[in-house]
């Protein structure tokens, strides 16, 4: 299954910068940001990797839901295409609150 209505999929600008390319972020967001750092993203393109997160999406099938009191979370791991081309394997977690047609990014994180 395909994250429902990809097609409107949209990650907020200060989810990537604020958070997954921020090295002064705490609770974990610092140890993301390491980690897509070391595959060549960059603050200063924060939409390549906009653009990479929306393309997983679009690659890779859902592997699993979970319900919530706001709606469905998705959940996608696959390899991202990165800049320097090594294209580790990423879980990205997308959220379809109730009464929502647009998907919105929640998190993204190494695949161990």
């Amino acid at each position: 299954m395909q994250l429902p209505y990809l097609e409107q999929a949209y990650i907020p600008e200060a989810k990537i910068v604020k958070y997954l390319l921020n090295l002064e972020h705490t609770g974990g967001g610092r140890e993301k940001a390491i980690f897509f750092m070391h595959f060549g993203f960059t603050l200063e393109a924060w939409r390549q990797l906009e653009a990479a997160l929306l393309a997983h999406a679009a690659t890779y099938e859902v592997v699993s839901t979970a319900d919530t009191d706001d709606g469905v979370h998705y959940v996608i791991e696959g390899q991202i295409e990165t800049p320097d081309g090594r294209n580790p394997a990423v879980r990205v977690v997308w959220a379809l609150d109730k009464d929502s047609t647009a998907p919105r990014f929640i998190t993204a994180y190494r695949l161990r």
